[in-house]
């Protein structure tokens, strides 16, 4: 392999050629050269093709803002213009307001979520990760979900140890791991059971999540945690297809780990585990 060689093939990947190499006998005295060259290159390429795929879904989240924002925000305002206006009186008029109060905490949810994104994606993220008592944690963040199962008819059974548990976890980061999972159910799954269960599991802290609806196909239960990712890529319900992508995100940086099982007609069950500390 001749320099002027080299040279050529740095200037077609320059140009735009990544998947160019530069090959070199082991027995050359410029090999060491070209394998830590090509060790660039791939790393380069690897970097491009993140970058595209953040820059793609971008792109997509932008057009899902368009649609996902606006369409709520609308139809909120038209409710309460019809009862603000007084078309709409007695009985009625109080369930466009009930109905406008509903769509107004669902766009809010949507909003804590990309905001949630948008700091997990950036390089001013930060988590305050410390030694904490999970069970009685657990227990405080779901009581505020008791009265919500109860407003959408859904039996729920909470299994937590009386035994204390402690792990390292960010507060804030553990609190919406838990709702997002939850909200997912609420709003996807078409349950009307659900069960959250915590144990010990060979030094782990184990959380369960399942529920008896309609269940994920095997082929999108691969995706579920991607990004932007929706099952039913068709529907105009509510749901930026960032929530579990966000929970397992969180997840990782705690240290832990989460997995998904369903199928049709079944349910679904998302199990969490955290290391348990000493």
């Amino acid at each position: 392999m001749q320099v002027s060689e080299m040279l050529e093939i740095l200037n077609e990947i320059q140009n735009g050629n990544g998947n160019r190499r530069i090959l070199a006998q082991t027995s050359e005295l410029i090999a060491p050269i070209a394998y830590e060259i090509n060790n660039i290159i791939i790393s380069y390429e690897n970097e491009l093709t993140e970058y595209r795929k953040t820059e793609e879904a971008n792109k997509q989240l932008m057009t899902s803002l368009s649609h996902d924002v606006r369409t709520p925000l609308t139809t909120l305002i038209g409710y309460l213009d019809a009862a603000h206006k007084g078309i709409v009186t007695g009985q009625e008029r109080e369930q466009y307001i009930e109905t406008a109060r509903k769509k107004a905490y669902d766009l809010k949810d949507y909003i804590d979520i990309l905001f949630d994104w948008f700091k997990l994606n950036s390089n001013e993220f930060t988590m305050n990760i410390a030694a904490v008592e999970a069970t009685e944690l657990t227990r405080n963040i779901l009581i505020d979900w008791i009265p919500i199962f109860e407003d959408n008819q859904i039996d729920y059974i909470i299994d937590i140890p009386d035994r204390p548990i402690k792990v390292n976890l960010d507060f804030n980061g553990y609190t919406r791991i838990l709702n997002n999972l939850i909200q997912n159910v609420i709003a996807h799954s078409g349950a009307d059971k659900i069960k959250i269960a915590m144990s010990y599991e060979t030094n782990n802290m184990q959380l369960v999540l399942s529920d008896n609806g309609k269940g994920i196909d095997k082929e999108d239960l691969k995706y579920i945690f991607e990004r932007l990712y929706k099952c039913d890529k068709g529907r105009s319900e509510k749901g930026s297809g960032l929530g579990l992508s966000i929970a397992r995100q969180l997840t990782e940086k705690m240290n832990g780990s989460i997995k998904a099982e369903s199928s049709i007609g079944a349910g679904t069950s998302f199990t969490i585990l955290f290391p348990i500390v000493e």
